[in-house]
C-alpha cells in the first residue's frame, strides 16, 4: 500500500496546481454571491457593515426595460454559435479524412487551427480592419461587384451575423482537430468491410465516421449548452458599439457597464447569480438528455 502511494504520489502533486486554481478562483470568490442581496458600498469592505436590501437588486434588474432584451441577444448569438460551432467543424473534419495526401492535411489543420490561438484583442482589430467600410478588404470585395460597402460591425440587422461567423472562424479549427482525433479511433475494418458491400465513400462517412464521433460530438453538445448563456464577452466587448447595444448587448455586458462603468455592484453580483443559476439548470438538464436518449455518462 505504501508502495502504490508513493508511486501516484507524483501525479497528485501535478494535480496540485490545478485545483489550487479552481479553489482560488471559483470556489472562493462564491462568498461574493451575498452582494448580489446588499447594497454594496467597496469602502465598508467585504466583510464589513453593509446595507441588505433582500430581493431588491432582483426587483431593479427585472425592471430595467432592456433587460429581457438582453437575455434574448444573449440566448440568440450563443444558440446560433453553438449551431455554427457544431455543424462546421463536422463537415471539414468529414471533409479532411478522406483527403489522402498527408501534407496537405496537415496544412489545412494549421490553417484553420492557428485563429483560434490569436486572443480576442488582436482577431478583433484584424475582424474590424477587414470589415470596415471605409478600405476594408471585404467591402472592397463588395464594391468590386457593384455593391454599397456593407457596415457590418454598426448595422443593427448584421451585427449578430457578423460575431456568430467571426466566431466559428476563429474556433472552428480547434473542434475539427478533436473530432479527426474522434475519427483515429474508429477500427478501420469497418471500413473494410463496408467497401467489400459496395458502399461509397459518404455512405461510410454517414454510416461509420458520424456515429464513430457520436459521443464526442454529445460530450461537446453538452458542455455548449453548459454555456449557452455565455455569448462571447471578449469578442462582443471588442467588436460592439452603443449603435448594435439593441441586438449585440448580451449578459456579461450588461454586469459590465452595470458593475464597473456605474458601479452598481449589487445589481451587476445580481445579473451573474441569475445567469449562474439558469446555467446550471441547463448543463443538468442536458446531461439528462445526453444520458436518457444517448447513454451518455461521465462515470
Amino acid at each position: 500500500m505504501a508502495s502504490k502511494r508513493t508511486n501516484t504520489l507524483p501525479y497528485h502533486l501535478m494535480l496540485l496546481p490545478g485545483v489550487l486554481l479552481v479553489l482560488v478562483f471559483s470556489y472562493v470568490p462564491i462568498y461574493g454571491v451575498v452582494i448580489a442581496f446588499q447594497r454594496f458600498i467597496p469602502a465598508r469592505g467585504m466583510f464589513g457593515n453593509q446595507t441588505w436590501v433582500g430581493l431588491g437588486n432582483f426587483d431593479y434588474l427585472l425592471a430595467l426595460p432592456t433587460v429581457w432584451q438582453v437575455f434574448a441577444n444573449t440566448l440568440i448569438i450563443a444558440i446560433l454559435k453553438i449551431a455554427g460551432g457544431t455543424i462546421l467543424p463536422i463537415v471539414v473534419s468529414l471533409l479532411l479524412n478522406e483527403v489522402r495526401s498527408a501534407l496537405f492535411r496537415r496544412t489545412v489543420q494549421t490553417i484553420i487551427y492557428f485563429p483560434y490561438f490569436i486572443s480576442w484583442i488582436v482577431f478583433g482589430g484584424i475582424m474590424v480592419d477587414l470589415l470596415s467600410p471605409n478600405g476594408g478588404i471585404v467591402n472592397q470585395v463588395i464594391a468590386a461587384f457593384g455593391f454599397e460597402p456593407v457596415y457590418f460591425l454598426g448595422d443593427v440587422e448584421r451585427f449578430r451575423g457578423t460575431l456568430v461567423v467571426t466566431d466559428v472562424w476563429k474556433t472552428f479549427g480547434f473542434i475539427t482537430v478533436i473530432y479527426l482525433a474522434a475519427i483515429t479511433s474508429i477500427d478501420p475494418t469497418l471500413y473494410e468491410v463496408a467497401s467489400i458491400d459496395g458502399a461509397g465513400r459518404w455512405q461510410k462517412a454517414w454510416h461509420i465516421t458520424i456515429p464513430g464521433m457520436g459521443m464526442v460530438i454529445v460530450l461537446l453538445m453538452v458542455l455548449n449548452l453548459g454555456n449557452i448563456l455565455n455569448a462571447g464577452f471578449e469578442q462582443v466587448f471588442v467588436l460592439y458599439s452603443p449603435l448594435v447595444y439593441e441586438t449585440g448587448d448580451i449578459i456579461d455586458t450588461l454586469v459590465y457597464r452595470l458593475g464597473l462603468l456605474q458601479a452598481q455592484f449589487g445589481v451587476a453580483t445580481a445579473v451573474g447569480l441569475l445567469k449562474g443559476v439558469i446555467s446550471f439548470g441547463l448543463i443538468s438538464a442536458s446531461y439528462y438528455v445526453a444520458y436518457r436518449f444517448f447513454s451518455y455518462r461521465l462515470f
